[in-house]
């Protein structure tokens, strides 16, 4: 059911768009958007804090804020991420996330993620 490719995408400054309306400044990175129920939440991640593996019971796109971590989905090699880079996982996707020095960030859970549409994917390194 999962993938066999981690897919990690980036939302950095770089990657957005300036705005200028209503007299504005300022640099807005989309990352996508939904018609369906979502779930948003902040997680911390302590110094040696652990994810367990587990499957996704809806897509979830984990965006890091703060810190990094490893990342590893089915039959993929783990990842590094660190801000700016977001995680995503299918419905079913098995996937655990680990962190040696602590990890802040936003996770998103719901039926019809599609952060493809606006985020560029990050290959691996």
């Amino acid at each position: 059911m999962g993938s066999e490719i981690l897919q990690i995408y980036r939302f950095k400054k770089s990657d957005g768009k300036e705005i200028s309306q209503y007299d504005s400044k300022f640099v807005m990175s989309r990352i996508l958007s939904a018609d369906t129920k979502l779930h948003i939440s902040c997680m911390y991640l302590e110094a040696g804090g652990i994810v367990g593996y587990h499957d996704a019971v809806v897509p979830q796109l984990l965006l890091v804020m703060e810190g990094e971590a490893f990342v590893k989905g089915e039959g993929a090699s783990k990842r590094r991420v660190c801000s700016g880079l977001a995680v995503f996982w299918g419905e079913g996707e098995g996937h655990e996330t680990y962190s040696a020095d602590g990890m802040t960030a936003i996770v998103i859970e719901g039926k019809e993620l599609a952060p493809e549409k606006y985020m560029v994917e990050e290959k691996p390194e």
